[in-house]
């Protein structure tokens, strides 16, 4: 119940932590998209009923509710909303067709923009993650991606434990609710808490690194993996996060690591702002330091025998 307690706990601070970095800096607000949010912003709307003949204020669908806030504050603030749904949205009360259109993905913009953000690589991981090929076209980008309220978090967030939350977050949106999960799947959502049972200090890790850590596979070329992997190639060893060449630093602490910080002789030196990572953040002159103790402890105990040797 306390494990659980605490994955809740996560999500209303990544909540928080965004609405406290929202001010009135925020772009020029469109005046087609506040049309929009004019409905798609509060829990009723109102139309005119040709049939009734008068004015019909019904509830709005909990799931087509839009925070402005968090719109104007995403990665794609400065679209109209008519950028990626049809023009026939512009029509009120809306055409009943209009729902069953497809929506763009994220290659219908971005194809061949692979100079900053390497999306032809990151395309090809998710054609080989387990979300693509067990799910195929039923899974896309925005499963993860909200259009309406994502931003990239990773490459911008000086806080690496607010980005951590942010991106846990994102499984988390499925992973910890059964409505979402099966949207794309007809099985019983598994229980997070219980799947990591074997891992130690559970809430610690949770609290300290990515799902995307254990469950994808690293790559060079992008910042973020997606390649997410079967279960079944998870990372389970400890040594191959507490280690000298912890993946960490090809995963979480990449950013840092390609800033090439050092501090004080401390391998992975860039992950000591955030926690201290057994086995990972040895020193070298530490190192060097409890070798010679260790060989002169080694040394005293040889003389000692040796004396006792030549007195008996």
């Amino acid at each position: 119940m306390k494990k659980l307690l605490f994955i809740n706990l996560i999500v209303l601070f990544s909540t928080f932590l965004i609405a406290q970095e929202i001010t009135d800096e925020s772009v020029e607000h469109s005046p087609e998209n506040s049309k929009c949010f004019y409905c798609h912003g509060n829990p009723t709307y109102s139309f005119y009923n040709e049939i009734l003949e008068r004015n019909v204020t019904n509830r709005m669908n909990p799931y087509l509710i839009i925070d402005s806030a968090l719109y104007y504050y995403q990665n794609h603030s400065s679209f109209e909303c008519i950028d990626c749904h049809s023009y026939g949205f512009k029509t009120f009360p809306h055409d009943n067709e209009l729902q069953m259109e497809a929506m763009p993905g994220c290659f219908d913009c971005h194809e061949g923009d692979d100079e900053v953000y390497n999306f032809a690589k990151i395309d090809q991981q998710f054609q080989e993650s387990v979300h693509s090929t067990k799910h195929s076209q039923d899974f896309t980008c925005w499963m993860c991606h909200n259009p309406h309220t994502y931003k990239i978090n990773a490459r911008n967030n000086q806080n690496l434990l607010e980005t951590i939350v942010y991106d846990n977050n994102i499984c988390l949106s499925c992973h910890a609710d059964i409505n979402k999960y099966q949207l794309i799947s007809s099985d019983k959502n598994p229980n997070i808490i219980e799947k990591h049972d074997w891992l130690p200090n559970q809430i610690s890790h949770f609290a300290h690194v990515r799902c995307i850590e254990c469950h994808t596979d690293t790559s060079n070329n992008i910042l973020v993996a997606h390649k997410v992997q079967t279960k079944d190639k998870a990372v389970r060893k400890c040594v191959e996060c507490h280690s000298q060449n912890s993946i960490l630093m090809s995963s979480l602490y990449k950013f840092q690591a390609i800033e090439k910080r050092n501090k004080y002789g401390f391998f992975n030196a860039s992950t000591l702002d955030d926690s201290y990572i057994i086995g990972a953040n040895r020193n070298y002159y530490l190192n060097v330091l409890s070798g010679l103790i260790f060989g002169f402890v080694l040394l005293l105990i040889f003389i000692h025998a040796v004396l006792r040797i030549f007195i008996k």
